[in-house]
């Protein structure tokens, strides 16, 4: 109340509102740069955006999205707002590369469980997300139907250890596709007061008639470049017929807080 927002504040604003104007993606659903998310909200009245580029190559295929913008904001103490946008691309083997609109996520984090300093008791919080099918099907920029994730995720800090995870599951049933599960754990240790570090490995369930069950595993960490910029980065495979789903992943992006 009463603050005053600086020049470097007002870009990143500014740049979050252009991205919603350019274009919305099916993002990950997670915590950048990994595929776990954690149950830590943004601090009241704050802005957490992370401006990315991300993507999976795999034998016959490559998709990710350049830019993507995971946009969120503490609406509340202890309640997060999220709004994921991006501009996917899609693209296989003889066939001309998809770039453009896709699909709107819209979330909220509420933390009902605060962690413990001196016992064992974790941080726990609830973190349902809506994608909207904002994206062309019939380019693979988009579902073509309304998706939902219903996650529970838990953390716990032990000095320069962090480590947290969870799952949910994600309401998915349309046409041959099927609902399913998602689980993921990650452990990371801040090496330096700038340098975290860390990984994490996930699993889902099969998410169609045909579809069979995946995962995978992620290295990466934070780099704190200054008090508003934070470097993330990742990268990793798939650990079940990787060649043909993802031979490789990477994200590469730029988290500002204010």
């Amino acid at each position: 109340m009463g603050r005053m927002i600086n020049t470097s504040k007002i870009c990143a604003i500014l740049l979050a509102a252009g991205l919603a104007v350019a274009g919305l993606a099916n993002s990950a659903l997670a915590g950048p740069p990994f595929v776990t998310d954690d149950p830590e909200p943004v601090d009241y009245q704050h802005f957490e955006i992370n401006l990315a580029a991300l993507g999976t190559l795999a034998r016959h295929t490559q998709g990710g999205a350049v830019p993507s913008a995971d946009i969120n904001y503490g609406l509340l103490p202890e309640v997060q707002f999220h709004l994921g946008l991006a501009m996917p691309f899609q693209g296989g083997d003889g066939q001309a590369v998809h770039y453009g609109y896709g699909d709107t996520e819209i979330g909220v984090k509420l933390r009902f469980v605060s962690e413990d300093d001196a016992g064992w008791r974790p941080q726990i919080a609830l973190y349902p997300n809506v994608e909207l099918p904002t994206g062309s099907a019939k380019d693979d920029l988009g579902s073509g139907y309304a998706r939902v994730f219903l996650p529970l995720w838990l953390q716990k800090s032990f000095g320069a250890w962090t480590t947290y995870g969870g799952g949910g599951y994600w309401l998915n049933d349309h046409g041959d596709n099927r609902d399913y599960w998602f689980a993921g754990w990650l452990i990371e240790r801040k090496v330096r007061d700038d340098l975290t570090l860390g990984g994490e490995v996930f699993e889902q369930g099969k998410d169609s008639v045909d579809g069979k069950a995946s995962g995978g595993f992620n290295l990466g960490g934070t780099y704190d470049i200054d008090e508003t910029h934070h470097l993330l980065f990742s990268a990793g495979r798939g650990v079940r017929d990787a060649e043909a789903t993802n031979r490789f992943s990477y994200y590469l992006g730029d988290q500002l807080t204010f």
